[in-house]
């Protein structure tokens, strides 16, 4: 299986910024994960939307695969009350 790129929006910057430094770290680690499978065990893909999530503690993180440019996009990293609202 080929390798994927990591894409970020703009304002995932931001959501992180709201995470304690120690759980960035952790998140930061899980999100390399998926370059080489962006659909392990885990990852749940969004009803309605070509989106996908996987859960790291009380975080969420969206995400999008592109497939024919080997590109994942991170969409939003936020607690999983707030993560669904506006992405």
């Amino acid at each position: 299986m080929e390798k994927y790129s990591l894409a970020f929006k703009k304002s995932v910057a931001k959501d992180l910024r709201k995470i304690p430094n120690k759980d960035v770290k952790k998140i930061l680690i899980k999100i390399k994960e998926l370059q080489s499978n962006p659909r392990a065990d885990g990852c749940i893909k969004l009803s309605g939307q070509e989106r996908y999530r996987f859960r790291h503690g009380v975080y969420r993180i969206v995400y999008e695969i592109k497939d024919s440019e080997l590109i994942i996009l991170v969409v939003k990293v936020a607690h999983r009350g707030q993560v669904y609202k506006n992405s």
